[in-house]
């Protein structure tokens, strides 16, 4: 078949073009099969278990491994210390305990915070004398553990009116038993977490409680937690390090823009681990700001404490170099 050179020099530069654009073409890169191994928390759900229930890990390499229960944060930590777990959750105080401890974590996200909506809340029994902070001398709180969020609450609260920040004594009682320990009168104060108000809303359903304070009355707003990733594993893991930050918070992001249907969500993973669906009615909110963000009073704020209390030197931490910025750890382009 004899072929024009014009037809041929045609033909050519269509093959030119095809070649071209086949050689500008970027195939996207699988992403990195990564499981990320946690805890839980009973009587809730923290923002990446609640983007996983949502779908929003699908197709991103992420899969989660839930391995038991931490009874608070301090455990939790020391879970992602040890390396059983890839990631914790605590209090910011108790993160910043650890990390001053030596471990190197990086607060990845505010797992919960306080606001005008959810708060921690210190009850007594209606009729009880026990009516603000400077009655909480000599008389017995119950807490869910040691050396956490609401620990320190009392700690500062105690020292706000001038009293000894040992002046109360704290027992730890779990989550499910607040209520019962109240109302049988073996504490004097029941503190119900802000992470914890699906327990205390079903307790105010079995009768009124008298509130003696809450923790913004003393933190303001504030994030009171975090979610905590240990430096190598973002350093060895960046992309997926990202990627389960902003998909958690887009996750806390829903929960304010839609707090009904998380409560349906919570409902269903509590029944799928066998506990209580019906508590997930009284779900408040995870009281982070707007976009689920950090800012750096959230770490500052307590890392100012410990360090008037001794437990830090001035100086050796700021918040800037704990929190997750995706800037600080480099991400392969695809």
């Amino acid at each position: 078949m004899h072929i024009s050179r014009r037809s041929f020099g045609r033909m050519a530069a269509a093959a030119s073009l095809l070649l071209a654009g086949t050689a500008g073409t970027v195939f996207a890169a699988e992403p990195e099969q990564v499981t990320i191994r946690y805890l839980a928390s009973q009587g809730g759900l923290s923002g990446h278990e609640l983007a996983e229930a949502l779908g929003y890990f699908k197709d991103t390499g992420i899969t989660f491994e839930n391995v038991g229960y931490a009874q608070g944060g301090p455990a939790s930590l020391f879970a992602l210390a040890s390396g059983d777990v890839e990631l914790g959750s605590a209090a910011t105080a108790a993160v910043l305990n650890s990390i001053a401890g030596g471990n190197d974590f990086v607060a990845a996200y505010a797992s919960n915070g306080i606001n005008k909506t959810t708060e921690s809340i210190f009850y007594t029994l209606e009729g009880n004398p026990i009516k603000s902070i400077k009655d909480l001398a000599g008389k017995t709180i119950a807490v869910n553990t040691l050396g956490a969020h609401l620990d320190y609450t009392v700690r500062e609260a105690l020292h706000s009116v001038g009293l000894p920040e040992n002046a109360a004594k704290l027992v730890v009682v779990p989550g499910p038993q607040l209520e019962q320990v109240l109302r049988s009168k073996q504490v004097d104060i029941s503190a119900f977490g802000y992470w914890q108000k699906t327990f205390e809303g079903a307790a105010l359903k079995n009768g009124p409680l008298q509130k003696v304070f809450g923790d913004t009355d003393v933190l303001g707003e504030i994030a009171g937690g975090f979610v905590v990733l240990r430096r190598d594993w973002i350093k060895q893991h960046p992309a997926a390090a990202k990627t389960f930050v902003e998909k958690s918070q887009a996750a806390l992001e829903y929960a304010r823009l839609h707090p009904e249907e998380t409560k349906a969500v919570i409902a269903k993973v509590l029944a799928s681990r066998n506990e209580n669906p019906d508590i997930a009615q009284y779900f408040t909110g995870y009281g982070v700001r707007e976009g689920g963000k950090a800012v750096p009073r959230d770490l500052q704020f307590w890392i100012d404490i410990l360090a008037r209390g001794g437990v830090l030197q001035p100086g050796q931490l700021k918040a800037e170099d704990i929190l997750y910025d995706p800037a600080n750890f480099a991400v392969a382009a695809n």
